[in-house]
């Protein structure tokens, strides 16, 4: 590397390498920049114009010193830009990232994974054996050692991110082909939701578990949904799925459990459907190209911890489907295929 740095015609090469190392080392320290980035409003309060060191301190409730050095490395990443000698502003990460409430969302979220993986070793040694924040945060995982509000807490993050998720396939499937769609796991009701909004003739329902559905009547009723969205309270380990619909979706359900699970709730599904019926898979994936990192490093390692799940490829997906039963299945291109991908399999 030494004679690489020292070389005119590679040694742009190799500082490129060089960085890209240090930022794979460090990158920890990055995501906890954007963190109190975001949990500071810092971000919010930077949107409507430019400030002085001394308002970012008194908002943030930060000393002078501390607030300047918060600043300084949320200008490093480009969250923030000085645009004029003593004043700041959001720079060109920062703000897109103000108003995506899912990223936001997700950097709250945060502290709970990195609390897990403080000693990975230890965590992967322990082989799923103890509890974790994260097992007892998803009340699906871990029903039996849930926090008394893990189940709403979850499904208010699964709302805050699932938009992005949804604006990546609602216009991307002909939802209006079908009758009768049910949303498995659908607790948070913001899938339903944005599928109501592109397909308004279609009939839609949402199975989750009982402990969800208060809050899901919530979110419905608040966007006038309550009568057009049907809830159907149950587990899909145990109790048999509502029939009637000829499009089934699983968004962000699969990934999050164990092979037996997922096997037995594909033979389910297919079962339940008649004979036009389709099922309609969406979720980020292992091996996605260019995303690699959010499949087998984020998504595994979350995963690991939430001792439930793991990622897996659309190739699997696809192999998966076929022994329960499918008779054919295809991927569903999606924009950006690091947030999600897509499959719908017919009966």
């Amino acid at each position: 590397m030494s004679w690489a740095s020292n070389t005119p015609l590679v040694r742009g090469f190799a500082r490129r390498k060089a960085a890209a190392q240090f930022n794979l080392i460090n990158g920890f320290i990055y995501s906890q920049i954007i963190g109190v980035v975001v949990e500071t409003g810092l971000l919010e309060f930077l949107s409507d114009g430019i400030h002085s060191l001394e308002e970012v301190a008194g908002h943030c409730g930060l000393s002078h010193h501390a607030a300047d050095r918060l600043l300084r490395a949320a200008r490093s990443l480009e969250l923030v830009e000085s645009p004029v000698a003593g004043g700041w502003s959001l720079g060109v990460a920062g703000a897109p990232l103000s108003s995506n409430e899912g990223a936001k969302a997700m950097a709250r979220h945060r502290d709970m994974i990195y609390r897990d993986i403080t000693d990975l070793l230890d965590l992967l040694r322990d082989d799923r054996r103890s509890p974790t924040r994260l097992s007892n945060f998803w009340s699906y995982a871990a029903q039996d050692e849930a926090e008394p509000n893990s189940a709403s807490d979850y499904s208010a993050l699964m709302a805050a991110t699932q938009p992005m998720v949804a604006e990546q396939i609602v216009h991307r499937y002909g939802f209006g082909r079908h009758s009768k769609m049910l949303d498995i796991g659908g607790g948070s009701g913001a899938f339903a939701a944005a599928v109501a909004e592109v397909a308004p003739q279609l009939d839609i329902g949402i199975f989750d578990l009982p402990e969800v559905m208060p809050s899901t009547a919530e979110r419905l009723a608040a966007l006038g949904l309550e009568e057009r969205i049907t809830a159907h309270p149950g587990s899909f380990i145990t109790d048999a799925l509502p029939s009637g619909y000829d499009l089934i979706t699983l968004n962000r359900i699969l990934h999050d459990h164990d092979d037996p699970i997922v096997t037995a709730l594909l033979a389910k599904i297919q079962a339940s459907l008649p004979a036009n019926g389709r099922l309609l898979i969406i979720e980020p994936m292992a091996e996605t190209r260019g995303a690699e990192p959010m499949g087998d490093g984020y998504f595994g390692l979350y995963l690991w911890a939430m001792r439930s799940g793991r990622p897996r490829s659309l190739k699997e997906y696809r192999q998966m489907l076929k022994n329960a039963g499918f008779s054919r299945s295809k991927e569903i291109k999606t924009s950006q295929p690091l947030i999600t991908k897509a499959i719908v399999a017919d009966k």
